[in-house]
C-alpha cells in the first residue's frame, strides 16, 4: 500500500514562517499559528513542505489505505492562505458572514486575514476541530 504523500516532518514551523517571501503571509501565518494552537491545544508541526498542522489522527479506509491526518491546519501559499476546514464549509450561516473567500474541497482560500471576519473564522475552525475529533474518536 502506498504511503500518504503528506507526512509530518521535523522541520521548524517558526523558520518556515520566517522564510516566507511576503510580509503579509508571515503576519497572517503567525496569527493563524497562535489561533489554531489556542483552539486545538496542540503544538504546531510541519506536514510536508508547506502545511502547518495541529494534532493528528490515524485513519484507515475499507480499501486498506491508511495514514495520519491533521486535526486542524493551514498553508500560507503564495496565491492565498489555505485553511483546512472539511465539511464545516457547508455551514451557510457562518460562511455568509465570513467575508471575502473562495472554497475548494474541504479548503478555505483567503487572500489575507483582513478580508474575513476573524470571529467567524474562529467559529469555523472550532467547529472543524470538534467535528474532526468526534469523527476519529
Amino acid at each position: 500500500m502506498a504511503k500518504a504523500k503528506t507526512q509530518q516532518t521535523g522541520a521548524s514551523v517558526v523558520q518556515y514562517l520566517a522564510a516566507l517571501d511576503s510580509e503579509q503571509r508571515r503576519k497572517d501565518g503567525k496569527e493563524l499559528l497562535a489561533l489554531m494552537k489556542q483552539i486545538t491545544g496542540e503544538p504546531a508541526k510541519m506536514w510536508g513542505p508547506s502545511i502547518i498542522g495541529f494534532g493528528k489522527y490515524h485513519y484507515k479506509y475499507a480499501s486498506g489505505h491508511e495514514g495520519d491526518g491533521i486535526i486542524a491546519g493551514f498553508s500560507p501559499r503564495k496565491a492565498s492562505l489555505v485553511v483546512y476546514l472539511g465539511s464545516v464549509l457547508e455551514n451557510k450561516t457562518l460562511m455568509a458572514k465570513l467575508g471575502k473567500y473562495k472554497v475548494g474541497k474541504g479548503c478555505l482560500y483567503i487572500n489575507k486575514l483582513d478580508d474575513v471576519d476573524r470571529a467567524v473564522l474562529r467559529k469555523l475552525i472550532e467547529a472543524s476541530v470538534v467535528e474532526t475529533r468526534k469523527r476519529v474518536a
